[in-house]
């Protein structure tokens, strides 16, 4: 029962999410209401609730007390050539986990790396730098350090959670370059600079600020998937 209404809560965050293009909403107009949205899509409005939910907590939409939700961002259309439609909601829904994941594991990695896992980390920023600032895909090289970091925190249970979401992130990785450089050269080289801070801090040792940068650049990452 619990699976069949995830799926049918990422079929009504899909649903939404057409609306959203279809009828070409805009940043701060109101979407149709709960009731409305659930004689649309044949569901419950428990069901319609749970996809509000996770689309605002995607930064797609806002929940305004007793005026409805509204269209707080709009998917970059660059999105859905890497990311159907039917998978969104699972593929976006990856940040809260990375946040978690990710954030530790960079805070954990500012503490415990050795100085061959701090080489491997500093190998794999030059990397992603050359494929960012070439035309290469360089998601392969983002995925790399990303990786390089959870396996300096010790801990094989953070690598093997960080594995289960290769599939996702790769969607999400390919997107975010993509789309980074149909916009002005800053985006890539802002996007370059997260990566950064998150190794210089590591370096330095720097447990909370390793913390930050990684949740700096994952908040930043999620934003660069909009318009």
């Amino acid at each position: 029962m619990v699976v069949q209404e995830g799926r049918l809560a990422d079929r009504a965050y899909a649903g939404i999410v057409e609306i959203i293009n279809r009828d070409k909403l805009q940043v701060g107009d109101r979407l149709p209401s709960e009731a409305r949205l659930a004689e649309l899509f044949g569901m419950s409005r428990t069901i319609v609730r749970e996809a509000l939910v996770r689309l605002a907590s995607d930064g797609i939409t806002e929940a305004r007390r007793g005026a409805g939700s509204f269209v707080k961002n709009r998917p970059s259309e660059q999105l859905g050539a890497h990311v159907p439609m039917s998978e969104l909601s699972s593929t976006l829904g990856t940040y809260e986990v990375r946040f978690v994941i990710e954030a530790e594991a960079a805070r954990l990695a500012a503490q415990r790396r050795s100085p061959e896992q701090m080489a491997e980390i500093n190998q794999r920023l030059v990397e992603l730098r050359q494929a960012l600032m070439s035309s290469a895909p360089a998601h392969d090289e983002d995925w790399a350090l990303h990786r390089a970091i959870a396996e300096a925190t010790a801990n094989p249970a953070f690598v093997a959670s960080f594995d289960l979401l290769h599939n996702e992130v790769e969607h999400i990785l390919r997107a975010g370059v993509d789309i980074s450089r149909s916009r002005p050269p800053e985006v890539i080289q802002a996007m370059m600079r997260e990566h950064e801070m998150i190794v210089d801090a590591i370096r330095a040792q720097d447990a909370d600020g390793a913390a930050l940068a990684m949740r700096w650049h994952l908040t930043q990452g999620r934003k660069r998937l909009m318009p």
